[in-house]
């Protein structure tokens, strides 16, 4: 387990050490991407940039909620949807899809270091993101799915060692907010992993829905390590005396202490019913709602 006093203060040291000028962070508003700013912001200052891509991969109401968590740390948002839309068009293999976002995180943050003259980026890889990128269980955007040439002076990972837990008790000795310590882990490539097959706007909106359903009955009264809803296929189903060719949704919610191994929870069955009707009911064109309880392994916990 690491000595988080140590931690923290040796981390400080090495990134004011490395980083000879001004650099970016890489702020998704996760408790890794959150710990690595208020490091370097203590190590370099204001030589320090927290940029934010709305990739239009986020969950409901996202964006908004990191501008007003990070308002006081000079963040800039960039409207990235687009662009990133684009760059996984015609994608279904999730290796691909992976690398795509990785290439396209890449070249935006290359683009606004540029404008900025910031020649480091600094980013929250975890320990476990190298373990299953390295070991090729998938490829994390960030370590993976990066592209082989970067336009970068130097990538600085101040977590790389760390696990998940450990992350976690390094931002509560450096006082993070309990919404950011304890927030519960979102992918990096964002709903576009829990979405088989090709990522297009409509499938993003409603598993953006569902998931957002999902959380509602589920964070609170039972606090998974993490939940979530995913777009798998398309299924016949009936609403209304009228069949309908629509969506299944899989719900997922696991414990974990690290994130390399988990167990499906034991929900109550009236309350995956009441997920299943909201879903359904909420969601047009969703004709069925299942809920996986695979492990990891042999399963992983996000769907691709």
């Amino acid at each position: 387990m690491v000595k988080v006093d140590k931690f923290i203060n040796e981390s400080i040291g090495k990134i004011r050490n490395d980083v000879k000028g001004r650099a970016i962070i890489a702020l998704s508003g996760g408790v890794d991407s959150s710990v690595c700013a208020v490091l370097a912001h203590r190590a370099i200052g204001d030589m320090l940039t927290p940029i934010y891509i709305d990739t239009g991969l986020m969950r409901k109401c996202e964006t908004e909620n990191i501008q007003r968590i990070f308002s006081g740390m000079n963040l800039q948002v960039i409207d990235g949807k687009e662009y990133f839309l684009n760059a996984l068009k015609g994608l279904t293999d999730p290796e691909e899809k992976r690398k795509a976002i990785g290439k396209a995180f890449i070249r935006v943050f290359e683009e606004e270091a540029r404008k900025l003259d910031a020649k480091y980026l600094i980013q929250g890889t975890i320990y476990p993101d190298r373990i299953e990128s390295e070991g090729g269980i998938k490829s994390h955007h960030n370590v993976g799915g990066l592209p082989s040439v970067i336009d970068f002076e130097g990538i600085i990972e101040p977590l790389a060692d760390l696990y998940k837990d450990e992350v976690r008790e390094v931002a509560r000795a450096l006082e993070l907010p309990h919404e950011i310590s304890d927030r519960m882990p979102f992918p990096g490539p964002g709903l576009a992993v829990r979405i088989i097959g090709e990522v297009t706007e409509d499938k993003v909106e409603i598993v953006r829905e569902a998931n957002a359903i999902v959380e509602e009955e589920l964070l609170e009264q039972f606090k998974p390590w993490q939940t979530f809803a995913a777009l798998i296929e398309k299924g016949t189903g009936v609403k209304g005396d009228v069949r309908v060719h629509g969506w299944i949704i899989a719900v997922r919610a696991v414990q974990s202490r690290d994130g390399m191994t988990a167990e499906a929870m034991e929900l109550p069955w009236e309350t995956l019913q009441k997920i299943e009707s909201r879903i359904t009911s909420e969601i047009a064109n969703v004709s069925r709602v299942l809920y996986d309880i695979t492990p990891k392994p042999p399963g992983t916990i996000e769907f691709e």
